[in-house]
């Protein structure tokens, strides 16, 4: 409606612009009459107009959202880009490459954060003149506009560092707004926030509202955060605390805070279980119109994950039928050599979760495909396979092979006899250097030339986010959208947060107690001896990689560090810059609204 855009204007113009006070103060004249405390005296409904606001940047730009995954995922030890490329997506991946990362590449991020928070701050403010009955109603809904207050900040500290931090409508422009410490925001926003909110936010409060057990998930998670910043540790027993409360919670039936962890991890993705799922914290789901004009550009994290099959001609990109799990073709995300890693076991088995949460086998979805002479080269096949080879509709067409499945050495054997791809791992990635093989050594067709890897884009698959719930809006134009759910916070993370925080708090003690909890829902192995901070670290990548936490899982630990990435992503860690890409560049848009074009206010090395 015109207001709400009346209102979002405004805000936005007082929060990007100015963040603090100043002497110039700003008049809108508004023909209507409306006013932002007109709505709220008006009706509690007129109250949730106001509230709703405070969503909008979360799904609009930051969960669900494609970019939001590269910011919180990519850079990291577990992922490099689609083939390793040089060039795409390298400002996320590569951190800019060996021009470091512009100035502008979270523009919309730190616009869309402020803009929330301005909505948070105002529907907080409102809250004590609306009409409610009591004080309880009142808390319950206020609750989430400090639920999104804090989300916004949480994620704005974490992505640039110390930022401003206005706690009320401002009314007026600061051109030159001062920087709060990190640990001062948590101190004084984050953790009073999501106190508040785990304090009165109902314990069943919709699909994808914050509810009493989304607020005490991410207060435990924010508790353990302050490490980074913290070296005294002091809230890590308020971490564990909360943590153990939830697990008591789920491991006696959920009675009050309705928190749940599915028997199997099978059950964790199962489409089925999706729009309600009882082990998310916090979901988003998303619908039809959605929350802007582009809508379709919402939740496409599927699209994120998949292996360049089409690189095999016996594999075609999908086009239009979205509704085809594990057909679509060329995301971002290529898994580590080191992620892949992590699923061996101590006895050399994988742990299940490696085939259920990566798609490793492809099936032909072409009417037929016949090898010709240039794909006999291409892939290097041997005399077994001639112009005369073809498969099917349906036959295996791409089989990724990892050296720890149970017929690995029968299959890498004859792996060139084939007419189908069996891709082993070995060929896509180099086991000493850690890296992705960018050249092959062929062995049948010009016996000891090199070539550009042909393997290399076929790569285990995450699938956690495959869909087959989609909304196309025009299929010409490639406009559709995914209306699953993403989930932003899972019981199993409670489990692991309470281990790391009973290494800082404890000493460990009960650490592996907690992560042999999620191995055993998993299948996996236990693991045995003491835990230490890299055993919680491997875990995590094990059980939540692809789930928005692993930028700032190193950042916690002092992982996201060139030594560190080096050793276990080289492809990525060659390129990071300490004491420059633990953060990120404060935005030029921003910079350039402020006193010395902002460069007292940006980050160092940008």
């Amino acid at each position: 409606m015109k207001f709400k855009k009346i209102i979002r204007n405004i805000s936005f113009a007082l929060i990007t612009a100015g963040l603090s006070a100043c002497d110039t103060s700003l008049e809108e004249y508004n023909p209507s009459g409306f006013t932002m405390e007109a709505v709220a005296k008006s009706s509690v409904d007129g109250y949730k107009k106001i509230l709703n606001n405070c969503y909008f940047g979360m799904e609009r730009q930051l969960y669900g959202f494609n970019q939001w995954m590269m910011f919180t995922e990519a850079g990291t030890d577990i992922w490099t880009n689609q083939k390793n490329s040089p060039t795409s997506n390298i400002n996320f991946f590569k951190y800019g490459g060996a021009s470091n990362i512009p100035a502008n590449t979270l523009n919309t991020v730190w616009n869309v954060c402020y803009d929330g928070i301005g909505y948070c701050n105002l529907a907080i403010k409102y809250a004590d003149i609306a009409p409610f009955k009591t004080e309880q109603e009142k808390n319950a809904l206020v609750a989430q506009a400090y639920f999104l207050r804090a989300m916004y900040y949480y994620n704005l500290v974490e992505q640039f560092g110390g930022v401003t931090a206005p706690t009320e409508p401002l009314a007026t422009v600061n051109l030159r707004p001062e920087r709060v410490a990190p640990l001062e925001i948590y101190k004084t926003i984050i953790i009073p926030d999501l106190e508040f909110a785990a304090q009165w936010l109902p314990v069943n409060n919709g699909i994808t509202s914050p509810s009493k057990k989304s607020a005490m998930g991410f207060l435990a998670r924010a508790y353990l955060q302050t490490v980074e910043y913290d070296d005294t540790k002091a809230f890590a027993p308020k971490a564990l605390e909360v943590a153990k409360t939830l697990i008591q919670d789920c491991e006696t039936g959920g009675s009050t805070y309705n928190t749940f962890m599915y028997p199997t991890f099978d059950e964790v993705f199962r489409e089925s279980n999706n729009l309600q799922n009882r082990e998310s914290l916090w979901s988003h789901r998303f619908v039809v119109g959605g929350v802007s004009n582009q809508a379709w550009f919402m939740n496409m994290n599927n699209e994120l994950f998949y292996a360049v099959v089409t690189d095999f001609p016996a594999m075609q990109f999908s086009g239009a039928d979205y509704t085809t799990w594990g057909r679509r073709s060329g995301g971002s995300f290529m898994p580590s050599h080191h992620l892949l890693s992590l699923y061996v076991q101590a006895d050399g088995t994988l742990d299940p979760r490696y085939h259920k949460s990566f798609q490793t086998t492809w099936t032909v979805n072409r009417p037929s495909f016949t090898w010709s002479s240039a794909n006999l080269t291409t892939f290097d096949r041997s005399a077994a396979v001639t112009t005369s080879s073809s498969l099917a509709a349906g036959n295996t067409a791409i089989d990724f092979i990892h050296p720890n499945d149970p017929d690995y050495t029968t299959k890498a054997a004859t792996k060139l006899d084939q007419k189908y791809l069996v891709v082993d791992y070995n060929d896509v990635y180099d086991p000493v250097t850690k890296t992705v093989k960018m050249t092959y050594t062929r062995v049948n067709r010009d016996p000891g030339t090199q070539a550009p890897n042909p393997f290399f884009g076929f790569y285990p698959s995450l699938i956690k986010h495959n869909s087959s719930n989609y909304y196309v809006n025009n299929a010409n134009s490639n406009r559709y959208g995914n209306l699953n759910a993403t989930f932003m916070m899972r019981m199993p993370e409670v489990y692991l947060i309470a281990a790391e925080a009973d290494i800082y708090a404890n000493g460990g003690a009960n650490a592996m107690g907690y992560i042999n909890k999620v191995r055993q829902r998993a299948g996996a192995q236990p693991l045995t001896g003491a835990a230490s901070m890299q055993t919680v670290l491997d875990e995590r990548a094990r059980e939540l990689c692809g789930e928005y936490v692993r930028f700032y899982d190193l950042k916690r630990t002092k992982n996201l560090s060139k030594s560190y990435l080096t050793q276990t992503n080289p492809d990525v860690g060659q390129f990071f810059r300490d004491g420059v890409n633990e953060v990120r560049p404060i935005p030029t848009n921003f910079l350039n609204t402020i006193e010395e074009g902002g460069t007292y206010y940006q980050n160092n090395g940008y």
